[in-house]
């Protein structure tokens, strides 16, 4: 594929490096084996642009050991998702749920990019009982996804699924997952702040340190010593 020498030329070796070390590539680290080229984001954006990929074309890149690959592809099928067509929209919503299931979309960045996007949006209008799923899965992965979802509806001022799944997400054991649903509380805490304080006053003594402090990142002072008292 042509895409394939786009990669090539941006290719960085000792950029790779540090990019191995900071998405913990090593031995028994939640991206262990992942390959990386060292191309910067807004590069793999850039060459998202210039290529319109078939779902077939998508498929070899996501199946990729070559992380960028996967990301870049995730950059064209979000494209893809914007303006498609009801019946194509299905399509790759199908497509994305079967890259989850083959652990094709297994870092905190494709997660982050793509699961609003994706399959928030194509739920909008639907029941959303998949994410519960998700969010009940023994996949780190699957879980987040589950909790990233829902920020497409949190930006559209509609707040309940993401309380519904941050409480199922509570007990979580993993700072991805703490992270993930401390940022989601937080942006809707910009919009609500009164749900937010709602939640934080249920949950508070019981959430773990890093989704605690994630979620009360835009509290004032006075506020913030509170929670991270009790």
């Amino acid at each position: 594929m042509d895409i394939i020498k786009e990669f090539q030329k941006l290719e960085n070796p000792e950029k790779a490096i540090h990019l191995q070390r900071f998405f913990k590539t090593g031995k028994g680290q939640y991206g262990e084996g992942d390959i990386f080229l060292g191309i910067t984001v807004p590069e793999q954006r850039k060459i998202a642009n210039k290529f319109n990929l078939s779902l077939d074309e998508l498929q070899k890149l996501l199946d990729s050991k070559i992380h960028e690959h996967r990301l870049t592809s995730l950059f064209i099928l979000n494209k893809k998702f914007k303006k498609a067509d009801k019946r194509e929209k299905q399509e790759i919503f199908d497509f994305y749920l079967k890259n989850v299931n083959k652990s094709n979309i297994n870092n905190w960045d494709l997660v982050d990019s793509s699961a609003h996007k994706i399959i928030g949006n194509f739920l909008e209008d639907k029941d959303r009982k998949i994410l519960y799923n998700l969010a009940k899965s023994k996949n780190l992965w699957e879980k987040r996804i589950s909790i990233i979802s829902a920020f497409w509806f949190i930006k559209n001022n509609e707040f309940q699924d993401a309380i519904n799944l941050a409480e199922i997400l509570l007990n979580d054991k993993h700072d991805l997952i703490h992270k993930a649903v401390g940022w989601m509380l937080r942006e809707i805490g910009k919009r609500d702040k009164s749900v937010l304080i709602n939640f934080l006053n249920k949950h508070s003594k019981k959430m773990p340190r890093t989704m605690l402090r994630y979620s009360i990142e835009k509290l004032n002072k006075n506020e913030k010593q509170k929670y991270m008292k009790k």
